[in-house]
């Protein structure tokens, strides 16, 4: 009688067609194996199976509990979440919000998809960071709301004050009643404040800065005639020259420091700017 290596070989040696491949007969081999050299081994490779699963699960467990970030999706309601700090944020509508177990540490740092109202817990010790899409937002104790559609991003401040960082850029400060934005554009920030206009009791938005950092020219004129409510004529073949500019002054100012940048002269009719060489 043959022993059970001298099978093996045979079963192996069996042609293999579609139906049946060689793992397969490896795999069915085995099974046969075990099954013939008795319950003792049998129970044994049982035995060390179930260590192997209570060490996977143990594992799981452990990660799980220690070591995944905990996150909070809103669906279709709006979602409170408490903070171990005591700071209270809430998501709206398709917002996710992510938080490592170690929080808070020395920085309080949360990941933020989506729209989200922050209340968060004083303390000057211990910055609260906000890492958004391409940009973050630091604190130490205040109220303030991100807002993230597409590119256009937005932090607009109700209390205390924030320090906003943005790709490309230097860091922008907010007082209350402000708001900062990229306009949906790279490397660009701006600054403008809500207020009432006393006349028609209208809200509007008044632009205290503007910063473009190696931006296309046509994009920077493009922003200043939407914000200004202006018109701009200028040489269509600058449109894609990248400039820097910093915009703080009025309306006459700002048009001419952009004339400046790409070397070119301002003539003004009406409430038109012509940009010539």
């Amino acid at each position: 009688m043959k022993n059970l290596k001298n099978i093996e070989k045979d079963w192996l040696q069996i042609p293999i067609n579609v139906k049946v491949s060689r793992e397969v007969k490896q795999r069915i081999w085995y099974n046969i194996y075990t099954a013939t050299i008795g319950k003792k081994r049998k129970f044994t490779y049982q035995v060390a199976a179930i260590i192997l699963l209570m060490i996977s699960l143990g594992g799981l467990f452990t990660y799980t509990t220690f070591y995944r970030p905990d996150v909070y999706i809103a669906e279709s309601a709006n979602r409170k979440v408490m903070l171990k700090d005591g700071s209270v944020v809430t998501l709206f509508p398709g917002a996710e919000l992510t938080v490592t177990k170690s929080f808070p540490e020395d920085t309080r740092i949360v990941n933020l998809k989506g729209d989200a109202l922050f209340f968060v817990a004083k303390d000057k010790l211990h910055p609260f960071i906000v890492k958004a899409e391409n940009f973050s937002t630091k604190v130490l104790g205040t109220v303030f709301k991100i807002s993230q559609s597409r590119k256009d991003k937005f932090v607009e401040l109700y209390e205390g004050k924030v320090a906003v960082s943005y790709s490309g850029t230097k860091d922008s400060y907010l007082n209350p009643n402000q708001v900062w934005t990229n306009f949906g554009i790279v490397r660009t920030t701006a600054i403008y404040t809500k207020k009432i206009d006393k006349q028609s009791g209208k809200h509007i938005n008044k632009i205290e800065s503007l910063s473009f950092n190696e931006v296309p020219f046509g994009e920077i004129i493009e922003t200043v005639k939407k914000y200004y409510n202006i018109n701009i004529l200028y040489p269509a073949e600058i449109s894609t020259k990248k400039i820097s500019a910093e915009l703080k002054g009025n309306i006459d100012e700002n048009v001419e420091a952009l004339a400046f940048a790409t070397g070119m002269e301002v003539q003004k009719a009406n409430n038109t700017y012509i940009l010539k060489k």
